[in-house]
């Protein structure tokens, strides 16, 4: 059943939990038709504390990984001032193509990449593999068209294990990787060009590249044996009961038709794509951008990658704070209704004066849409799973809307707008407020959808 932020604290309290706290506790499952002993409720409490201990665990590294491919993907505009295009020859719009061709990849496969880890249920190999694919193209790469290679497909695995009323904490720490990323990417990839620079006559550039795949390898390595599959295809490292009650957790949130599961990925794909649900989230997440304003504050790049470091921080505890409490109280539209309020008195701040103090201050504000993104992560993610492939495609469908956002957003930057770039500014609010209205709509035709079932 489709949720609103209000009614998923009451869908988490109709679970198999309901009953006496001392008697055994058997679930039937409708869709196997088995039944299942978990003992009394007060054990199912302690066995689920002790999965979801295990799987946070196992789960952290999603964090990083999710740190790697931002740096990766973003060494490319670090290496250009470093001699990467004189030492391969581009010219024209070469360098364009090779930055384009990142997100090109991911516009082409994200929902062929989801349906086929739908298909296989093996996350841990497929996920390792790629990263690890995704490092020696960073090593070796002439040309950067190769970056099609890259995926990231941590939201689809955490919406496979985490009910609703725990996906926004867990959203929230794999968004931090992005914001970490911001935060340290830019610092940790000068560092290295300076002090690579023509070391054993290799350009700085190339050095950069060699170190950060290198270290993307390592983790795609680790990830191999520490990174969980799906529910049903993991083994290990969880006890038959954990492993049944990880299986039983999900299907008692998604209501599942087992008819309509089993009919495969493109039954899902269909399922997707002819959801009005699901074109509507994608339009909300195209206009979910920030930009990149710190040269309109006026200072040198090394200040200038110093001081890009406390907003992202102060963005990441944010993120947890929010998603925690999200989580807590099960409502989603209100929180991400104060991040989006948030932003715009920041784009309004740096409208209305040149101040670099206060230009700067706006920045930690606009940095807060960062929050409303992983509750709205975390909202799709609950209300768009009516099947396994469905809810792939979807994720994939929302991701996309963000990639075409991240294509079109340098056009709202001319340079001929600054250097206040209050056009720029303008179109930021704008776009907030669309996300805004779009949510408020999501939300109301979720609670009509649900009122016509409880009729």
């Amino acid at each position: 059943m489709l949720k609103t932020s209000e009614e998923m604290n009451h869908a988490a309290s109709g679970s198999a939990l309901d009953g006496d706290e001392t008697t055994p506790l058997v679930v039937h499952d409708s869709a196997t038709g088995e039944h299942m002993l978990f003992g009394n409720v007060d054990e199912r409490k302690r066995l689920e504390q002790r999965l979801l201990k295990k799987l946070d665990t196992r789960m952290s590294i999603l964090v990083l990984i999710y740190i790697l491919n931002y740096i990766d993907r973003q060494n490319i505009a670090v290496a250009r001032l470093r001699g990467f295009e004189e030492d391969l020859k581009l010219e024209g719009s070469q360098f364009a193509s090779c930055m384009g061709s990142v997100y090109l990849g991911y516009l082409f496969f994200q929902i062929p990449s989801n349906l086929f880890l739908e298909y296989i249920g093996k996350p841990a190999t497929y996920l390792a593999t790629c990263m690890i694919l995704w490092g020696f193209i960073s090593m070796f790469t002439r040309f950067y068209e190769a970056i099609l290679a890259r995926f990231c497909l941590g939201f689809l695995l955490i919406s496979k294990w985490y009910k609703r009323d725990e996906l926004g904490q867990r959203t929230g720490y794999l968004a931090c990787g992005l914001l970490i990323a911001n935060a340290t990417g830019s610092l940790m990839a000068s560092g290295i060009l300076t002090a690579m620079d023509n070391v054993y006559g290799i350009s700085a550039w190339r050095w950069l590249f060699f170190t950060e795949g290198f270290l993307t390898i390592l983790v795609g390595i680790w990830a191999l044996y520490v990174l969980p599959n799906f529910p049903q295809t993991s083994s290990g490292w969880l006890s038959p009961a954990e492993k049944a009650l990880a299986v039983l957790r999900i299907r008692e949130e998604s209501k599942t038709d087992y008819d309509e599961e089993i009919k495969g990925p493109l039954n899902g794909f269909w399922l997707a794509i002819s959801d009005w649900k699901v074109c509507h989230v994608f339009g909300v997440f195209f206009h979910f951008y920030f930009p990149t304003l710190m040269q309109t504050i006026g200072y040198n790049p090394t200040i200038t990658l110093l001081i890009c470091v406390p907003p992202w921080l102060t963005a990441t505890v944010a993120v947890i704070i929010i998603s925690r409490h999200s989580d807590k109280t099960s409502e989603r539209f209100w929180h991400i209704s104060f991040s989006f309020g948030v932003a715009v008195i920041g784009y309004l701040m740096a409208i209305s004066t040149m101040n670099p103090l206060l230009r700067y201050i706006s920045l930690f504000l606009m940095t807060q849409t960062h929050a409303a993104f992983v509750c709205f992560m975390a909202w799709a993610s609950g209300s768009l799973s009516d099947t396994p492939s469905k809810r792939a495609t979807a994720l994939a469908l929302i991701n996309t809307g963000g990639i075409l956002a991240n294509i079109f957003v340098p056009y709202a930057w001319p340079s001929a707008w600054g250097p206040d770039y209050s056009k720029s500014f303008a179109i930021c609010i704008l776009a907030t407020f669309l996300s805004a209205t779009m949510c408020w709509v999501f939300r109301l035709h979720l609670k009509s959808l649900n009122n016509a079932r409880h009729r």
